[in-house]
């Protein structure tokens, strides 16, 4: 328990202090995380519409296979992204490989499925004869997905929390893909990974509680929005 309040004080003194290491694992974290969620809620929002407002063969089993997807390893997706990435790989030529742009793209993969999935559901969850009464009315089929949007936005914001929490508190992608390089791809998760392997503990405990801390944050943000909104 020593060490544990031993880490809390430290995470309030780089805090406090404003470490510059610190702040700028921070911001990087942040930036790949929020990137990689705007990605995700682009692909992950326009699939899911699609999916779930469009009736054709093997829907099902697309469903099936995107709600699957919501619980990919990421340590897999970092497998998979490493190999086509990786210099003799299939898009080695763009020379990503230990870059924020292949964690942000390993990122976005992870986050994609879950922003779909949820998409799906709530989509799908809206009465179908509200879609009728909104083409009765003389609304077109692009007024009438972004009614469908609007009615359905507390559960798209659900989405955006749940794709944003996946990505920013992952750390087997981020590491296979970044390689954890100091002032380049070093997030909080891979930074807190590398201080317990040498035995930090106490500054591994403050990254991890200036992680949660980030998190809450965010997520405190979009709740206060999503329930401004219900009411």
């Amino acid at each position: 328990m020593e060490l544990l309040f031993e880490g809390i004080r430290e995470a309030f003194r780089l805090l406090i202090h404003a470490d510059p290491e610190v702040v700028r694992i921070t911001l990087l974290s942040l930036k790949i995380s929020g990137c990689a969620t705007f990605i995700s809620l682009i692909i992950g929002i326009g699939a899911g519409m699609l999916i779930a407002l469009v009736e054709f063969p093997g829907k099902r089993l697309l469903i099936s296979i995107i709600n699957t997807g919501m619980g990919l390893p990421p340590v897999v997706v970092g497998l998979f992204v490493t190999i086509f990435i990786w210099r003799n790989g299939p898009l080695g030529f763009l020379g990503i490989l230990y870059t924020p742009t292949a964690m942000i793209a390993a990122q976005a993969i992870i986050a994609t499925p879950i922003v779909a999935g949820i998409t799906i559901a709530a989509i799908q969850h809206l009465p179908e004869e509200l879609r009728l009464q909104i083409l009765a009315l003389g609304a077109t089929r692009t007024q009438m997905v972004w009614m469908l949007m609007k009615e359905s936005r507390l559960p798209l914001l659900a989405a955006v929390m749940a794709g944003f929490g996946g990505v920013i508190s992952e750390i087997g992608a981020s590491i296979m893909v970044g390689g954890n390089i100091m002032g380049y791809t070093r997030v909080l998760t891979t930074a807190t990974v590398m201080e317990t392997s040498r035995g930090n503990f106490d500054v591994a405990i403050a990254l991890g509680v200036i992680l949660l801390l980030l998190s809450f944050s965010v997520n405190f943000i979009l709740t206060t929005i999503q329930q401004y909104d219900k009411k």
